[in-house]
């Protein structure tokens, strides 16, 4: 059955966790659905999975537009989540609002996700206003890199673990039903879930969220740039990729591939009667 907003909610409820994926392809999308995944979150990661950037600030809304419509199309069931690219949403709430919309209208996406907590209250009532779910993000926001210094772990003193907490409640007052929560200390995350109503989705936040997100290329060892701590590997899809493509180059070279089980036939009296 399709996964929604009520759903998801409902699994908070009764203890069982969401399972969250990065995507940004048709064919991808549709392994996912197969595998029950739950919620797929067409994150503004791509600028680095799939455009090679080394930060994700160079998204644009097209870019998010078009792996979104990519992804929509190839799930039924999954609920599907749109970041929201980097000064799409932080320059007004008239911005946000019709950003979101576009996301929403063109992909045919389930939600938005836009980063930061009190700050942008303002832009979460107006979306959920507008009818459009979000997801904030909180903790670690890979948009204000610049701004931390690096992809660093947040929440480690008293202050900026109480300021992650009253972001938390902020946005779910604003009107959020969930909660990505990054590279957090594991203890300020289990916190941070038993206080909120909506689900908590953890990266680099401990095992005491309500559901847990990672970049699909991560977890099937296929980015070899960078390995964050949190990840860990599900399968060796890189090694699987790289040995494929190395056996396909040597028996193209070597005159292997194709063979005749991979053509197509003629009649010998169509081929005697060519010029």
């Amino acid at each position: 059955m399709k996964k929604t907003v009520g759903s998801l909610l409902r699994q908070k409820e009764t203890g069982k966790k969401i399972s969250m994926l990065t995507c940004y392809d048709y064919t991808t999308a549709k392994l996912m659905e197969t595998a029950e995944i739950d919620t797929i979150l067409v994150g503004d990661s791509l600028g680095m999975t799939m455009l090679g950037y080394p930060d994700t600030l160079s998204v644009t809304m097209e870019d998010m537009i078009h792996h979104g419509k990519a992804v929509c199309r190839g799930v039924k069931d999954i609920f599907v989540v749109m970041d929201m690219p980097f000064m799409s949403y932080q320059t007004s709430v008239y911005d946000a609002l019709v950003n979101a919309g576009r996301l929403i209208k063109e992909t045919g996406a389930n939600a938005v996700k836009l980063e930061g907590g009190a700050a942008v209250c303002e832009q979460i009532k107006a979306i959920t206003d507008a009818g459009i779910p979000v997801v904030a993000h909180i903790g670690m926001t890979p948009q204000s890199v610049n701004a931390m210094g690096g992809f660093k772990c947040q929440g480690k003193d008293a202050a900026k673990a109480q300021q992650i907490i009253d972001d938390a409640l902020a946005v779910q007052e604003a009107g959020a039903f969930m909660v990505v929560l990054e590279c957090i200390p594991s203890k300020l995350a289990a916190i941070i879930t038993s206080k909120l109503m909506i689900p908590t989705i953890g990266i680099g936040a401990g095992a005491d969220c309500d559901g847990q997100v990672l970049v699909w290329q991560d977890m099937m060892t296929m980015n070899t740039d960078m390995r964050p701590k949190f990840v860990k590997s599900f399968a060796q899809g890189g090694d699987v990729m790289r040995d494929a493509f190395a056996e396909y180059d040597r028996q193209v070279k070597a005159g292997d591939f194709p063979g005749p089980e991979h053509g197509f036939k003629i009649d010998d009296e169509v081929i005697a009667q060519l010029k």
